[in-house]
This record gives C-alpha cells, structure tokens and sequence, in this order.
C-alpha cells in the first residue's frame, strides 16, 4: 500500500510544489496540505496519515509545537522535519519533540521518500548538515566517559564488527546502510550499536561518532575555517 502523507509549509509555492511533486513519486499518496501547524493538526486528525512533511517556520502554531502534539495524540503519524535551517538548537528541538527525520529544504525528492519511508518503520534521517551539526555540538560537549579501567584506550574491548560499525556509523550511514554495507540484519546492527555504546561509555549516535573521531576510528571533522 502506498504510504499517505500531508505536506506542511506556510509558503503556497513550496507547498503545493512538493504535494505534486511527491504525488508522481512511487508508493506516495500526498493526501492534504496545510498552511500552518494548526492547520497540520486538523489535517492529521482528519486523514490519519502515514506521515507529515513539516516546516518549522510557520506562523501561529510553529513547526515545533506542531510536532509536540502530533506525536503525543497521532503517534501513528510520523514527522519528518523539511526546513530551510539547519541550526544545531532548532535541530535538537525538533527531535526531542519527536521528529523522526530532518532534512533541509535543498534535498532531493528521493532523499525525501527514503526519509518518509524511514520515519513510518521508526527510523530516523539526518541530512549530512544535520549530522555535522550534531557532530560539532558534540564535540563540543563535555568529554565522553573513558574506557573502562583495563581497556585499551583505542579499543574499549569492541569486536571488530562493532569496530566495522563504529566506522561507518561515524560516516554517518543509517543503522539500514550500515546492514546492508556489512551484510547483516538491521536488527544485528542495532545489536552492535548498542554494545559498543556500554563499552565505549555513550549514550547517543553524535557522542560515539565524536568518541571514534577521537579515538582514530574516522578522520577529524574538517575545520569549516
């Protein structure tokens, strides 16, 4: 079945522009509009959807509070955050209200169906500026715990597929591309992730990402300087 889903932004042109593009997609069924986060409300309500396509910057009832209620009284419906920003607070708003995917408005229609299609299986996309953004921020933060006493700094006891996986993640390939890279279930991947989250001392994607940055797994991020 194809999925059903409602595109938010107050600007008519964007709107009505991404409606019909992503109704000629495959498996998409653009099923309504909305010109603001009430307005996406009462549509979610009514139809029920797959999935939203939301905007942050609306007037009245903004993206946020938007995504707040939506995931509180529809948690059948996912969000997926389209915006022009991406900035680290705006980001880490919108994912703690419940997002389950954030990308910016200079994605490809494709990229938008993967992230549609992930968010309705309880996955979460990141554009490679978010990602970045939340690696930055992380990086920032404050030292991540250190390995375990009688652990080598540069392994913390990871096998070497939780090694494999530490590297891609930190590529900052999905649990999905890091399954289908390694040839392994998605399932054995959030397995891994997992493990090597106890290990190293983390407790999110960005802090084991700037953990293997630190630790030799992945290059230094790049100075934007």
């Amino acid at each position: 079945m194809n999925l059903r889903i409602v595109v938010a932004d107050d600007q008519e042109v964007i709107r009505e522009g991404l409606m019909t593009l992503l109704d000629l997609m495959p498996g998409i069924d653009v099923v309504g509009g909305a010109v603001d986060g009430e307005q996406a409300l009462e549509r979610v309500a009514a139809l029920q959807p797959d999935a939203i396509l939301m905007d942050l910057n609306m007037p009245g009832t903004d993206g946020i509070a938007a995504t707040v209620r939506i995931t509180r009284d529809h948690p059948q419906t996912a969000v997926v955050v389209l915006t022009t920003y991406a900035e680290e607070p705006l980001i880490l708003d919108a994912l703690r209200a419940g997002a389950r995917g954030y990308l910016t408005k200079d994605a490809g229609k494709a990229e938008i169906v993967r992230a549609i299609e992930a968010a309705v299986t309880g996955h979460t996309t990141l554009a490679p500026a978010v990602h970045q953004q939340l690696l930055d921020a992380a990086g920032r933060a404050a030292p991540v715990s250190a390995p375990r006493p009688g652990r080598s700094a540069d392994t913390a006891g990871l096998t070497k597929r939780e090694e494999d996986v530490l590297r891609l993640m930190a590529q900052g390939l999905s649990n999905a591309a890091i399954g289908r890279r390694l040839l392994i279930g998605e399932a054995t991947v959030k397995t891994h992730v997992n493990h090597l989250f106890a290990k190293i001392g983390t407790r999110t994607r960005a802090e084991a990402v700037a953990w293997a940055h630190n630790h030799g797994y992945a290059p230094p991020p790049q100075s934007s300087a």
